[in-house]
């Protein structure tokens, strides 16, 4: 089993729904709900198998490496476990091929708690050997046995804490319990002559998705167990936990976004979703508190035009006590409006700020600097030198994943608002 790598990590936790930071009162919750009554919360790990090859994508590269938004699909998925602070180890399981390329991932995107183990050729043995490595509790290894784990495949990442919450307690008190969602189709049976022999009654029935939890014994021993038959060829665990330990898992409603990326169409459903989600709040900095001034008419803009986006408002950031505010309220998208000012340098200092938070490590952070300048008082010429320069910053900083562009407005200084704020659109 490999050691997990060292790495420093952003302050910045994730955005998304499958992506947002819960707040203490809510992880204070959850960890009661967790805990039965005078007794302590369960330890929690997680194992992933991604030894997949990925055949029904139909690219070369497998579907948990496949790149969503410049970033390899994985990593979204352990942002979503690790970001539950009630889970202590995440095991994953990649193939020998491809360890020095999830070594590099999670360096890069710096994720924390998560050990590697070789994978087997089958999903079930990869599962086995991430649950070895829970089990062995070697010397030099950091992990140790815990009381209930996750299982949940790497290709679903939009993996929400509340979903997780409900099939560990499930499993605290069942021994096992796995996600579930309505079939989309009906489900046949067809004859060997290829016609209908007969279909399934679809309310009956539901599809079993991930994540699945389990009392560590439980699904350890019934691994243990297995035929080879089952490693080769099996695919569902709760079936395991049934036929070897003879517990009926407890079946919990899951969410529409536990869906499984298989197909390459399903990349791009995945980076839609992901784009959806940080778009949903933007930070507007303001320089001036003049409320009367046009500047303000943006900010009145933003909120009637985008009203099913969150705008907030915030004066420059100087310190990184400013800018830790910010960045706690989980957004990737920033509007800053130079009124008291035309010097570029205030932006190259916010720009700064947010790559040393580390907010672009997991997501592009998109920044737009909208100067007002009074067409009489400034020369033209002056401003398009400044705004060439943006142009050429922001050609640097979009390597660092930061989206920069610039924006000039002239007005007169003598300015009547409108009645009809939309008319500055």
């Amino acid at each position: 089993m490999e050691p997990r790598p060292a790495a420093p990590r952003p302050r910045l936790c994730d955005s998304l729904g499958a992506d947002q930071t819960p707040s203490a009162s809510t992880l204070n919750a959850a960890r009661a709900e967790a805990r039965p009554a005078g007794r302590r919360a369960p330890a929690v790990a997680a194992v992933l198998p991604a030894g997949g090859s990925g055949e029904r994508m139909g690219v070369p590269t497998p579907k948990q490496f496949c790149p969503v938004l410049e970033r390899p699909l994985i990593s979204y998925t352990l942002q979503a476990l690790e970001r539950v602070c009630w889970i202590k180890d995440i095991v994953v399981a990649v193939t020998g091929e491809n360890m020095e390329a999830m070594k590099g991932i999670i360096q890069k995107y710096q994720h924390q708690r998560i050990s590697l183990v070789e994978a087997g050729v089958t999903r079930h043995r990869s599962i086995f050997n991430g649950l070895k490595a829970l089990a062995e509790d070697q010397p030099d290894s950091k992990l140790s046995k815990p009381e209930v784990v996750i299982i949940h495949d790497a290709v679903r990442p939009f993996v929400e804490e509340d979903v997780l919450l409900k099939v560990v307690t499930a499993a605290k008190e069942y021994g096992a319990a796995g996600a579930i969602r309505p079939l989309v189709s009906t489900v046949i049976s067809p004859s060997a002559d290829g016609c209908l022999d007969h279909s399934l009654e679809r309310a009956r029935h539901r599809a079993s998705e991930m994540p699945q939890a389990f009392l560590f014994d439980v699904i350890y021993e019934a691994y243990q167990q297995c035929s080879d038959y089952d490693l080769e060829f099996g695919t569902e665990c709760l079936q395991l936990a049934l036929k070897y330990g003879h517990i009926k898992a407890k079946l919990v409603e899951g969410s529409p976004d536990l869906w499984k990326v298989t197909y390459k169409r399903d990349l791009y459903a995945a980076e839609s979703i992901i784009k959806e989600r940080i778009s949903q709040h933007i930070c507007l900095i303001m320089d001036t508190k003049d409320e009367n001034h046009v500047g303000h008419r943006l900010e009145e803009v933003l909120k009637d035009e985008l009203n099913h986006v969150k705008v907030t408002s915030r004066l420059p950031c100087h310190t990184g006590r400013d800018l830790d505010q910010i960045v706690s309220e989980q957004c990737y998208s920033y509007v800053c409006v130079n009124v008291m000012t035309s010097d570029f340098e205030e932006i190259r200092k916010l720009v700064n700020m947010l790559e040393e938070s580390n907010l672009s490590i997991l997501y592009p952070v998109v920044v737009i600097s909208v100067y007002f300048l009074d067409y009489k008082s400034v020369p033209f010429d002056q401003k398009m030198e400044n705004l060439m320069q943006i142009r050429e910053y922001a050609k640097e900083v979009k390597k660092r994943n930061i989206l920069l562009c610039g924006l000039l407005i002239y007005y007169p200084q003598v300015f009547y608002p409108p009645q009809d704020p939309s008319c500055l659109t």
